[in-house]
């Protein structure tokens, strides 16, 4: 079978460390595992914008199709109640690229720059020798919508070795209004094309979440095929004497929720449920824009297995550490709401899979994680230790099976509010004038607030809260 380029009997493999041997060098504060034969892994780390934690398979539920990823999980570790640090895409991205929590990555909102004199996971891999790449949109100058037309412009600072940032949706238009130009990679790319006005155009047709009609765009200028042909590019001119390590950051499945009309065959039949406490739009609405939602998703995961076949065909599979993630979800009218930025598991809930050399086959895990620890995690697997002031903890022990734990608890927050989970429980204040508590087991809809009915339960988590320095107000940029 192959799906998006990918066949599933290429891609089951037997995989392993080998004997590994122990380097250690304490200039720079650095420990450098090398694998046998001195080989570091590849690291692949793809990174789609605003995908939520159920719209992935495997899940009976939502009737989404997902088939590489989810061969990826079977033969991996998949954490089923991931959750962001920040539920905003520069935020998130800060924390991520810093390994810090959302109260010191210094980033508090989308009007913030991330700040150059704060080092990054990708600056310590370039540092410790690896070919660090990247594509897509990294969001680390929210504010400042300048990419530069070769999405050259900030690389270097960020730590990068090479790469092409752009623009992502919605900041895409607005700068061509503004500017009358692009004023990055993509925009220039429509341009050259013909079609940034008829992209602009249609943009501007899309004021609301239920506007689920396709784009003109033709599929090969669509954003993440753009952005998919990007990467694979990257890979072919890295250097073959050095590991290296490629962050791809999709646009999808950020709304609007366009999509190509060859992207929307096959999906207009399918029905997905409702939203939890929804009702501004009719049935019909909410059902096409999940459609759509999820044909973009569907069209990630092609690039998944597209990604696997170009590995495969280098003969990179087997020493490569495939990650996928997102920086936060979509609440798709749940609650009544959209977008991102709520402490609601549809907004703070993400998919989080890895696999590769050392990890664990067909591991699912339950208990609470943060994409935060993703960033360790990246850093352990180069064999290069976490940074001093550093928040995220490496997964490696429990990717490897040496142990069945890892964290207390997780945090998220933005703006106000702050968010803490431990076992069954979920708190959160400073999300209106209520603290809440929910049982994440009995009521995973989140649907009954707790926290008057147990305030002993709600005042533990708050504790913890205070004990993270995490106060729910609003933290300096």
């Amino acid at each position: 079978m192959r799906s998006g380029g990918y066949r599933r009997r290429d891609f089951v493999r037997t995989v392993g460390l080998g004997t590994v041997s122990l380097t250690l060098s304490l200039s720079a504060g650095r420990v450098l595992i090398a694998q046998e034969g001195g080989r570091r892994p590849n690291i692949l780390f793809l990174f789609p914008d605003q995908l939520r934690h159920d719209y992935v398979e495997p899940n009976p539920k939502v009737a989404v199709r997902t088939p590489n990823l989810k061969k990826l999980a079977a033969e991996g570790v998949r954490f089923t109640n991931a959750v962001t640090p920040a539920p905003l895409c520069a935020p998130a991205r800060a924390c991520l690229s810093s390994g810090r929590e959302y109260d010191r990555c210094r980033v508090a909102s989308n009007a913030v720059n991330y700040p150059l004199d704060q080092p990054t996971i990708y600056s310590r891999l370039r540092d410790s020798d690896y070919h660090v790449m990247g594509c897509g949109k990294f969001d680390l100058h929210k504010p400042e919508l300048d990419w530069g037309l070769d999405g050259k412009r900030l690389i270097k600072e960020w730590g990068f070795s090479d790469g092409i940032d752009s623009e992502g949706k919605r900041d895409a238009t607005r700068a061509y209004t503004q500017a009358g130009r692009p004023t990055g990679p993509y925009m220039e790319y429509l341009r050259e094309r013909g079609l940034a006005r008829t992209h602009v155009e249609d943009f501007q047709k899309r004021k609301s979440p239920v506007a689920a009609f396709t784009t003109p765009l033709p599929d090969d200028a669509y954003c993440d095929n753009w952005i998919g042909r990007n990467g694979l590019q990257l890979i072919q001119r890295a250097p073959g004497k050095k590991p290296w390590f490629l962050q791809v950051n999709f646009n999808g499945p950020h709304e609007p929720f366009d999509i190509t009309a060859g992207m929307e065959k096959g999906w207009r039949d399918i029905q997905f449920p409702q939203p939890n406490g929804g009702g501004e739009f009719t049935p019909g609405q909410y059902n096409a824009s999940r459609q759509n939602y999820a044909a973009m998703i569907e069209n990630i995961d092609r690039w998944v297995g597209l990604f696997l076949d170009k590995l495969r065909e280098r003969g990179e599979l087997e020493n490569t550490l495939v990650i996928f993630s997102s920086d936060h979800g979509e609440m798709l009218g749940d609650h009544g709401m959209w977008g991102k930025s709520k402490p609601y598991q549809p907004s703070v809930g993400v998919p989080m899979v890895f696999w590769g050399p050392g990890v664990r086959k067909g591991v699912v895990c339950e208990f609470p994680s943060t994409t935060l620890d993703i960033a360790a995690t990246v850093l352990d697997f180069a064999g290069i230790a976490a940074s001093a002031g550093m928040d995220s903890r490496s997964l490696r022990p429990y990717l490897e099976g040496k142990t069945d734990k890892h964290r207390d608890h997780v945090l998220s927050g933005l703006g106000s509010w702050r968010m803490v989970i431990q076992e069954r429980y979920k708190y959160v204040r400073g999300f209106g004038a209520e603290p809440l508590l929910f049982d994440r087991f009995s009521d995973p809809s989140e649907n009954e607030n707790l926290a008057g009915a147990m305030p002993a339960a709600a005042d533990r988590l708050s504790r913890i809260l205070d004990a993270e320095g995490s106060s729910g107000g609003r933290i300096p940029g």
